[in-house]
């Protein structure tokens, strides 16, 4: 008795490779380089450590949560992992206490 593998290939389209408009200014982020001092502080101060928009409104005396939207940024990661090159290159490199940038 011989088993058969159902290859249903024919039934899926075909993968497409797809076209990320985004990329250019993904890989240019991820190769920032954090030299310096000034710059480092500027990062950490104008990229939040959690999202600004997640909050609890009172309305009516009913409590609405809004959820972090901050995922939906397409470029969320990168500019998370910029903040964190700035405060590694602040702590290790400059000895900077960066407690009051964190969360």
């Amino acid at each position: 008795m011989t088993t058969t593998s159902h290859n249903h290939s024919f039934l899926t389209p075909p993968k497409r490779p797809r076209f990320d408009v985004l990329a250019p200014l993904r890989h240019w982020i991820d190769h920032i380089e954090v030299t310096d001092e000034t710059f480092a502080h500027r990062i950490c101060h104008w990229i939040p450590c959690q999202c600004p928009f997640e909050r609890n409104i009172a309305i009516l005396g009913r409590t609405f949560h809004i959820p972090p939207m901050c995922k939906l940024n397409p470029l969320y990661d990168e500019l998370i992992g910029l903040r964190l090159r700035a405060l590694a290159f602040l702590a290790d490199d400059c000895g900077v206490d960066v407690k009051q940038y964190l969360c």
